[in-house]
């Protein structure tokens, strides 16, 4: 497992310094609320398979509120981005501009990989950059790319929140790097290829899956649909292009 995540991390190095550029390039909706709530699982695109809302059963909601009552109590102990630097998370690439910074701690992430969760324990502090500093805006959950969804569900009911996975990622050859920097680049999150095949004949490095599970928690929301945000989630991912792991 540790291996994983490992090979997560330089994964997610390799790719972020221009996957966040191609962000810039996605149209998004001019107002992603207009879109109907039962839809908007079909709007994630190729690379990222979203869990379906499944009807709320007992114990479901009181699960949410004790997870969201861990996060709240982390968001308030790392508000300074220098505690969680000091508590061992680290931020990925603070140079390069980007829409979101995860401060990820590898101890608590690769804790996710096993079946023990721990609330308190994100993977992942997610930030936005603010003057000289950062403002912290969520946190980030993950579990194993092996977990199935009855296991995740346990972690964070799939009747309120929506895990999600990077899906048919096509990685570039080492000297085809520089082509992920064009506008409409056939290789990673954002890219047009999708299949295996296609992959295989542009001598790419095909993954099913990159990264495994995560779900990201916006505990400063107002309602629960700020809180467990899909389409906040789905931007994030689009800006960064993978994540910090």
């Amino acid at each position: 497992m540790k291996s994983l995540f490992v090979i997560g991390s330089l994964l997610f190095l390799l790719f972020i310094t221009t996957e966040c550029h191609n962000a810039a390039a996605q149209q998004q909706p001019d107002n992603p609320d207009d879109v109907p709530m039962e839809h908007r699982h079909m709007d994630m695109g190729p690379h990222m398979y979203l869990t379906a809302t499944r009807p709320q059963k007992p114990g479901d909601q009181q699960q949410a509120e004790e997870v969201l009552k861990a996060a709240r109590k982390v968001m308030n102990q790392y508000r300074d981005y220098k505690i969680a630097l000091h508590d061992g998370f680290e931020i990925f690439l603070p140079n390069v501009p980007q829409k979101m910074y995860h401060f990820t701690n590898r101890e608590y992430g690769l804790e996710a990989q096993s079946t023990r969760f721990n609330p308190e324990h994100p993977t992942s502090l997610l930030y936005e950059k603010e003057g000289d500093g950062y403002k912290l805006i969520g946190v980030m959950y993950t579990a194993s790319v092996l977990s199935t969804e009855e296991e995740i569900d346990k972690r964070a009911p799939l009747s309120i929140a929506q895990w999600h996975k990077h899906v048919n990622i096509c990685l570039p050859p080492w000297d085809k790097r520089s082509k992920v920097q064009k506008k409409d680049p056939r290789f990673g999150f954002s890219g047009s290829i999708t299949a295996k095949d296609e992959c295989d004949k542009a001598g790419g490095e095909f993954h099913p899956v990159i990264f495994g599970w995560m779900v990201h928690v916006y505990p400063d929301g107002k309602t629960p649909e700020e809180i467990w945000s899909v389409e906040r989630q789905h931007d994030d991912n689009m800006q960064q292009g993978g994540h910090g792991m």
